[in-house]
């Protein structure tokens, strides 16, 4: 599976998103009026401001802290080269990122888990609001389903089933890939932003799911996982 693909051709990504607002009391009230319009069929029980510390999964209500990439890099083994994009300031880390990309191959394939319903287009609304232009490996307008460079490792998964989702966590535990245990999860990222200010302690968090997701792909592939000691993190 997938052995048509240049690994060394493919860049494996992941982000982190919080609310554009660390509590629903700072939301300007014409968007708390759209919050609360927008989310009324997810919230059941709960009221907007109860509700409002998952505005992160909307990119209208929330924005990118953290985009962390991981490339395949030649040699006698395989390795896995990971860095991180994080900033309070979204602009700067999306300009940084889409900088990297227009330094890569228009060919270049971008790769996530559940990225095509996520990830990447997240990343292009964010990328308009805040007056950017979409780098060229994101920009799906005009372009034949076969001309879209995206892999999605939960997609793959499926098999054409589209009813089924499946985890990064439980894929890594059936394929027996080995992860670190995490001191946070995705249901923690907006509070160590907004609470703790740790955004370093998100981006090893953001990294540990590409580090995963380039594993996963190894094991679709029916090829053996990279070593720690061929894994590097770089700085910013």
């Amino acid at each position: 599976m997938l052995e048509q693909y240049d690994l060394h051709n493919l860049m494996v990504i992941d982000i982190e998103t919080v609310p554009q607002y660390s509590s629903f009391d700072e939301v300007p009230e014409h968007f708390q009026k759209l919050w609360e319009l927008k989310t009324q069929y997810q919230r059941k029980e709960e009221t907007p401001e109860e509700f409002y510390g998952r505005a992160g999964i909307w990119a209208e209500f929330g924005k990118v802290v953290c985009i962390s990439v991981g490339i395949f890099t030649n040699g006698k083994n395989v390795g896995l080269r990971v860095k991180s994009f994080f900033s309070d300031d979204e602009k700067e880390l999306l300009e940084k990122f889409s900088a990297l990309l227009a330094g890569q191959p228009p060919s270049l394939i971008l790769c996530a888990h559940n990225g095509k319903e996520f990830d990447f287009p997240y990343i292009c609304r964010r990328m308009l609001v805040n007056g950017l232009k979409i780098p060229s490996q994101l920009e799906i307008s005009g372009k034949k389903p076969w001309e879209v460079n995206h892999l999605d490792t939960m997609e793959l998964w499926k098999f054409g089933d589209y009813k089924n989702y499946t985890s990064l966590n439980l894929l890594t535990a059936i394929f027996n890939i080995p992860t670190p245990k995490d001191d946070i999860d995705g249901s923690m990222v907006g509070r160590v932003y907004w609470v703790d200010h740790q955004l370093q302690r998100i981006a090893t968090y953001c990294e540990k799911d590409v580090i995963a997701t380039a594993q996963l792909l190894r094991r679709y592939r029916g090829e053996e996982l990279i070593g720690d000691g061929h894994i590097t993190i770089v700085g910013q």
